[in-house]
């Protein structure tokens, strides 16, 4: 197996403080993915999203992930860990410090902001954990439950050229800021396609064959 991972983060909060809960996707190449997902008691939004952080980059850390790709859709969250945004809510600051501690364990880690539909397994994960379904460390899923399936699709949310646009620049640009800081395979090119094709899987531009 690869020392290479992409991996999806989100958490959640009903009531922002309320039940909370996180969620871990971490996607090894060449091997399993592992997913988490468990509940924090009262929590807030922020706290639950930091926790999701931690944890996952403890689990990528414990099964040798050297070169992590980590994608969020929280912007706060990313914006504070590439350091565009400071910290200053005191519940965050111990979190903070802790993933920032976690990341010196790898040889690189980049942090992307995506749109929620981008994130939508780890949001899935969440959800469940916050509805009394929680997902056990490092359990390997091959797919969403069936129920999960079976229920109506939503109609999708219309999504703009400029939105597409945007989505787009702000994945190139992670890269390139990170390309630029630790070497043109960190993340590998590979990752950083896959996760164009997906923005534009989503958005109906194109499709892979």
């Amino acid at each position: 197996m690869s020392d290479r991972a992409t991996m999806h983060i989100d958490g959640g909060s009903r009531g922002n403080p309320g039940p909370a809960a996180y969620a871990v996707v971490l996607a090894p190449e060449g091997g399993p993915v592992l997913e988490e997902a468990q509940t924090l008691g009262t929590a807030t939004n922020n706290v639950a999203e930091y926790t999701g952080l931690v944890r996952g980059l403890e689990l990528a850390a414990d099964r040798g992930i050297r070169n992590l790709a980590v994608f969020s859709d929280s912007e706060l969250l990313v914006k504070q860990m590439n350091g565009e945004y400071r910290v200053k809510n005191a519940d965050l600051q111990d979190l903070y410090r802790e993933a920032s501690e976690l990341r010196r364990r790898f040889e690189s880690v980049t942090l992307a902001h995506v749109r929620r539909e981008q994130n939508k397994r780890a949001d899935f994960l969440c959800n469940e954990a916050m509805d009394g379904r929680p997902r056990r460390a490092g359990e390997v899923v091959a797919e969403a439950p069936a129920a999960a399936k079976a229920q109506p699709k939503k109609p999708k949310e219309a999504v703009t050229d400029e939105r597409v646009r945007d989505d787009a620049i702000e994945c190139l640009r992670s890269a390139a800021a990170s390309w630029a800081d630790h070497g043109p395979k960190h993340p590998a090119p590979e990752l950083v396609w896959d996760q164009l094709w997906s923005i534009l899987e989503e958005a109906g531009v194109l499709k892979k064959r």
